[in-house]
């Protein structure tokens, strides 16, 4: 596999032609493809997930979209945070060979009226929070697999339900790639990094450790012998509760791969966080039973 490439190698495409003819010409030489949906303003988690495609895939392509579709009423799609130069500059130090950057019009033009259904998987945590959120997420995220047709696609484990939804329908549908869901990146004091960070002020910023704090307290408990769902919950609101800025707007015990809500906290569920802080929604999660990977 390649393990770098120059930053003056890196090329950028703004339509979904030039994207399928650069990769094509790619996949005609052997490489393999790797893919990393983002909605652009990266972090280290991002980087994170370039760096991994680098090492895995002869060809890495990323992209930048804000998608509308994943977005409700009222939430954050006008002031979501964007930085493309920054993004293009970081992408080509990552070794990225390509950055597709379409409008909004290229990847929905008029008349366009398809979308991806998700199940149960779906259906609790943030989308029962967020209606319609994971049929804009699957919606994209297919488009995005039919351009590329990558063979590896590149997820953080910090959005656990999303990757989970994408599982679903990768295997339902029978899109021929491998996902890679990798571990969360986290600050010093365990605040898991997102580009809505960015919307916290200092205070804001302090308090929001808290949720990682909790998650970790459940987990210890849980390693301990605990395993009772509703003390688990109960214990993460105390936690939380501490901090009067951080708002929870769910915390709940699941299935780490279906996403269903538990019989029991233990090996193979997660403790999964959304709240708001300031005007930033913020979402995390644990495993329970063992150690986070690292």
């Amino acid at each position: 596999m390649a393990t770098g490439s120059s930053t003056a190698a890196q090329r950028l495409a703004e339509t979904i032609a030039s994207a399928r003819e650069m990769v094509d010409a790619a996949r005609k030489d052997g490489a393999m493809v790797g893919l990393v949906p983002t909605m652009g303003f990266f972090h280290e988690g991002h980087l994170s997930l370039m760096r991994a495609a680098r090492s895995e895939c002869d060809f890495v392509a990323v992209t930048i979209f804000v998608n509308p579709r994943q977005f409700g009423e009222g939430e954050d799609l006008e002031r979501y945070p964007r930085d493309p130069e920054r993004d293009l500059e970081l992408a080509a130090a990552a070794g990225v060979d390509l950055v597709f950057m379409p409008g909004g019009e290229e990847m929905y033009p008029p008349g366009f009226e398809t979308a991806v259904t998700p199940g149960a998987t779906a259906s609790g945590l943030c989308g029962a929070s967020r209606p319609g959120h994971f049929s804009g997420v699957l919606t994209v995220v297919a488009k995005l697999l039919n351009i590329f047709t990558p063979g590896r696609a590149y997820f953080g484990w910090k959005d656990a339900q999303q990757a989970a939804v994408v599982a679903r329908m990768i295997d339902d549908l029978n899109f021929p790639v491998t996902l890679r869901v990798l571990p969360t990146v986290r600050e010093d004091d365990g605040l898991a990094m997102s580009s809505r960070n960015a919307y916290l002020g200092p205070e804001e910023r302090r308090q929001a450790a808290v949720i990682y704090a909790a998650l970790e307290a459940a987990r210890e408990a849980v390693l301990a012998g605990e395993s009772d769902v509703a003390t688990v919950r109960q214990l993460i609101a105390d936690r939380i509760g501490r901090m009067p800025l951080v708002e929870p707007e769910y915390i709940e015990i699941v299935d780490a791969r279906t996403m269903q809500p538990a019989a029991r906290a233990g090996e193979g569920t997660l403790a999964a966080v959304a709240a708001r802080v300031g005007a930033a929604r913020l979402i995390d999660n644990i495993h329970l039973g063992r150690e986070e990977p690292k």
